[in-house]
């Protein structure tokens, strides 16, 4: 696989600029998720658009970098990056989310709450161009492993806020306690999604 190329961020601003205007034209969740799937179904099914800088995994802990936050905080896009072995805690989202999977392959074990351990009910095996979606009224908690062992998993991610600023909950597998968190991004930088100079043949 090559490195790509300046140019073919177009697909990750073309796939913004349509998330843009869905959350514009609609503010119901369900037919947000409904048109985000094909959205982002389309996204993930072509290879050649994350930088590389967004695509480095972790050698402990899965890397969560992001892409894009929509100004007014009503989406963000992220990148996911998941080492051989890595997993998430049992967590929760408190808004929409949807999950694509561009490299690789992973798990998603959904939980349902209640006094004492989180019970498991949906497991999903998601491979590359698989998309689920994720909300408290769908179902909001899960935990997310890297399904191979022997190389890193990439899933793009779309949720209902800025999903590294939201005060969200992990779960213990044993006991059910719940402790706040907030993830935050591993990068401090974003892509440059304006620069077409490169695209634009240089004047003689």
């Amino acid at each position: 696989m090559t490195d790509p190329t300046p140019s073919n961020l177009s697909r990750l601003r073309g796939f913004i600029g349509d998330f843009t205007r869905l959350v514009e034209r609609f503010d119901d969740e369900a037919a947000i998720l409904d048109s985000g799937r094909s959205l982002l179904a389309g996204l993930v099914a072509v290879d050649d658009w994350l930088p590389d800088a967004y695509a480095q995994p972790d050698p402990v802990h899965y890397r969560q970098y992001l892409l894009h936050c929509d100004p007014h905080e009503r989406f963000s896009v992220v990148s996911f990056v998941w080492g051989p072995g890595q997993r998430t805690p049992i967590h929760d989202h408190t808004v929409w989310g949807l999950v694509g999977v561009l490299r690789g392959a992973e798990h998603s074990q959904r939980y349902e709450l209640q006094d004492g351990p989180p019970i498991p009910s949906a497991a999903d095996f998601l491979p590359v161009g698989s998309v689920e979606a994720v909300s408290p009224r769908l179902g909001d908690v899960h935990a997310i492993s890297n399904a191979l062992t022997d190389r890193p998993s990439i899933s793009i991610h779309v949720y209902g806020g800025n999903i590294g600023a939201i005060r969200r909950s992990v779960f213990d597998p044993l006991t059910g306690e719940r402790k706040p968190f907030i993830s935050g991004y591993a990068n401090n930088a974003l892509p440059n999604l304006w620069d077409r100079s490169k695209s634009v043949p240089q004047a003689a």
